[in-house]
């Protein structure tokens, strides 16, 4: 009878194990930083009283898994990260309409929406941009930069950190955002050059402004409003809208094609872009612009009616071929200058 019992107590617990990606309510991928998935999360599960099991993954990291389990989700959600990649599992029939009410977004979320058959809506916006640390620059002896091309001086040798656009949302922006500004052949030649002057490319987009706040690189390529965070941290982090113009990102949120979720997974979507949701974000150091025309625009945000934005193309940079094309282009031309 033991023997029997202590079989039972084996063939369960491996049942449990090979299942329990699905045991929770609500399984979500959180592209968005650590502590802003981890107090939405806990607000969520207040409200509804729906269990949720996160992980946090990048958009490049995030997108290889849904099309590897296309078919049989692990993920029921995919909140978070650049609009790019979500927009391409749209395209691409892994995510699906979620319902959600858009009566209170913005004009760049609902354009997400639209050009998506409603597969993904617009949660944020953020800016693209420079930012460098004060006083490894001062101790150095550079010149803060003020431009893109910048970048390309020889004085900044091993200086520059950003991340790889194969798993990065936010490099993935940068790498869209020089091609529309500068062409596609210049904007690469650029791109080398620039990778000249770099010391590693990150997994994550906010990894390298984490970097230069702590003073392990001088300069970093990421998005203004993690930029803001570190900065508002009390590390000597300078901010630089360049001088020719920049990118944004419009943040995603999807519920994923075949989740078994799929209830759950349409009331995450509302919550994240509900107002109350989208105004806690100042409580973790968040300061993207919220989607959500009734929520609380922290005052820290980067200014989106100030900066020159470029007319971002999200139809065609949110494309599956162009996606791909680009990123070939930047493994054989970019990457290996790197150090």
């Amino acid at each position: 009878m033991k023997k029997i019992s202590l079989i039972s107590a084996i063939a369960f617990a491996a049942a449990f194990s090979a299942g329990q990606a699905f045991a929770d309510d609500l399984n979500v991928v959180c592209s968005n930083e650590q502590d802003w998935c981890d107090l939405m999360v806990n607000a969520f599960e207040g409200e509804t009283g729906i269990d949720v099991s996160m992980v946090r993954k990048s958009t490049g990291e995030t997108l290889a898994q849904i099309r590897a389990e296309a078919g049989n989700p692990k993920i029921d959600v995919w909140w978070g990260g650049t609009g790019d990649p979500h927009l391409i599992a749209a395209a691409e029939n892994l995510t699906q309409p979620s319902g959600a009410d858009t009566s209170e977004l913005l004009g760049w979320s609902i354009n997400m929406a639209e050009i998506s058959g409603g597969k993904t809506v617009g949660i944020h916006a953020g800016a693209l941009g420079i930012a460098y640390n004060a006083d490894v620059l001062a101790e150095k002896g550079l010149q803060p930069p003020v431009c893109w091309k910048d970048l390309t001086d020889p004085s900044y040798s091993g200086e520059i950190q950003v991340a790889n656009p194969n798993s990065s949302g936010t490099a993935y922006t940068e790498l869209a955002t020089f091609v529309q500004l500068f062409g596609e052949d210049e904007a690469f030649r650029l791109l080398a050059e620039i990778g000249r002057n770099v010391n590693q490319y990150t997994k994550s987009g906010s990894a390298p402004s984490k970097a230069a706040a702590r003073g392990e690189t001088t300069i970093s390529i990421g998005f203004m409003h993690d930029m803001v965070k570190l900065a508002k941290a009390g590390f000597p982090l300078k901010i630089v809208s360049p001088c020719e113009g920049t990118g944004y990102e419009v943040g995603g949120v999807s519920v994923i094609s075949g989740a078994r979720n799929v209830d759950a997974a349409k009331k995450w979507v509302q919550f994240v872009l509900s107002a109350k949701a989208q105004s806690r974000g100042p409580e973790v150091g968040t300061y993207n612009v919220p989607s959500n025309s009734n929520a609380t625009v922290p005052p820290e945000s980067p200014d989106l009616a100030s900066i020159k934005l470029i007319d971002y193309d999200f139809a065609t940079y949110g494309a599956s071929e162009t996606r791909a094309r680009l990123l070939s282009r930047w493994d054989e031309q970019v990457k290996p200058v790197g150090r």
